[in-house]
């Protein structure tokens, strides 16, 4: 049984393209899963059932597994299953017709496009740092970017020219996305200014680098978000993701096709760029009924 989990692995990691993190957590459920089949006496996958199965997802659920981690955790199963039906190793995927947890949609919360100018305008452009912060802010809602690939940018990466640059996203999946006009020459000012004086000769490929010369962190960035969140008087709960929801809901507010905004979001589904939909049209209906005479 370990044999066919370690050729999953493999399989994920080096076919489908996925990244470390995703790999070890394939990996961590599939082997929970295997040592309960090991404690039910199951010497080979072939003897595995939807009861197995559900025998198992009834347990972590018992043990306050939540609903949507056990949706992950049955499409595991379910991919892992029909890896090995594919490669015949199986006769049938014991999971094919399993129904996954309902979920409860949870939209994400957004800013007004006053609340992200307010943010926009707090870094104090005549500071070294206030020019890398108001690039790095205005780059994050001009592109919708993950924190994540934001801080990961390169020197490489970035086209000031034609107003581009390469995001590399979960997978390690490349994808194009403009930067548009204002936030490119922001970044322009800070790659000429701040970044040289932030180096002092030294060399770095990190686009976004700090005092001491070294890349800009994920925890470090939320910090400066949380600094001029308060700055702003914004009272709400932002996160640099805040601003990539943001980002989403504007465009299609302002009657961008879903397609454009799947693909500059990076989302391989397009069922996960609609949640946004549901967004601004809940926004529409709480405008409705506070200004409208019978709302």
């Amino acid at each position: 049984m370990e044999q066919y989990l370690d050729l999953y692995l493999d399989y994920v990691t080096v076919e489908r393209g996925l990244a470390a993190n995703t790999r070890a957590s394939y990996s961590g459920d599939l082997r929970k899963f295997h040592a309960f089949l090991t404690e039910r006496g199951l010497s080979s996958w072939g003897e595995v059932g939807p009861a197995e199965v559900m025998g198992y997802l009834t347990r972590v659920q018992a043990q306050g597994l939540g609903a949507r981690s056990r949706a992950r955790l049955l499409s595991t199963l379910r991919g892992f299953f029909k890896f090995l039906v594919r490669d015949h190793h199986l006769k049938g995927n014991p999971v094919a017709h399993l129904t996954s947890p309902r979920l409860r949609r949870h939209l994400p919360d957004v800013l007004s496009v006053g609340e992200v100018e307010r943010l926009l305008a707090q870094p104090d452009g005549s500071t070294t740092q206030g020019q890398r912060d108001a690039a790095m802010l205005e780059l994050l809602y001009a592109t919708g970017l993950r924190v994540s690939e934001l801080v990961s940018i390169t020197l490489g990466r970035v086209n000031l020219e034609v107003g581009f640059l390469i995001a590399l996203g979960k997978g390690s999946k490349e994808r194009i996305v403009p930067m548009g006009e204002v936030a490119t020459v922001i970044l322009r000012d800070y790659m000429l200014g701040a970044r040289s004086r932030f180096l002092r000769g030294r060399l770095h490929d990190a686009l976004f680098v700090t005092s001491r010369g070294r890349a800009m962190t994920r925890q470090a960035f939320w910090k400066l978000v949380k600094r001029y969140t308060l700055k702003a008087g914004i009272h709400k709960r932002i996160t640099p993701h805040t601003l990539r929801h943001s980002f989403a809901t504007h465009l299609l507010d302002r009657g961008a096709d879903l397609r454009s905004v799947q693909l500059m979001l990076g989302h391989a589904d397009i069922s996960t760029t609609q949640i946004y939909t549901h967004v601004a049209r809940e926004r529409l209906k709480r405008i409705h009924h506070m200004y409208h005479p019978r709302g």
